[in-house]
């Protein structure tokens, strides 16, 4: 079977939601709250200036997903596309999914002119994910991130 990348629409929210809820669970042992989790997705998949999901498919079933937001750089006078919410199924895993939605992303950053690099965020600990984030050609930075969440 081929497997397709597309962008996901409106009527993927369940499977973006689901595949969102296991890659919390799997990577930081987070429960995310459903309705948070439901309502976050459909506002993303409702406006691409929030950010756009695309999504590996085989014979009509999602083995894998890849999240996008955006950041402007006013160094730069750019956008950086922020990779976010990877995930590809258990099963679907050592097949070269990432790989693939990874360079459908990156060749659409490369088309357009605005966009000047990528990036994501990845758990300290998750030594796999590293090596395959540098296997992409993805380096480390000199930031780390710091955040405060829930605001105070």
């Amino acid at each position: 079977m081929t497997i397709q990348v597309r962008q996901a629409g409106a009527a993927d929210v369940d499977l973006v939601c689901e595949l969102n809820r296991l890659l919390a669970l799997e990577s930081e042992g987070k429960t995310l709250e459903p309705a948070l989790l439901r309502s976050g997705v459909t506002a993303a998949l409702a406006d691409e200036g929030k950010g756009v999901y695309f999504l590996a498919e085989e014979a009509g079933l999602i083995l894998g997903q890849m999240g996008v937001t955006y950041e402007w750089s006013d160094w730069r006078n750019g956008w950086f596309w922020w990779i976010q919410s990877v995930y590809v199924r258990a099963e679907a895993r050592r097949r070269g999914i990432f790989s693939l939605i990874f360079e459908y992303l990156a060749a659409a950053a490369r088309a357009d002119p605005a966009v000047i690099g990528l990036r994501l965020y990845v758990e300290r600990d998750n030594s796999a994910a590293h090596a395959t984030y540098r296997k992409m050609g993805l380096e480390w930075t000199t930031y780390q991130v710091m955040e405060q969440y829930p605001l105070r």
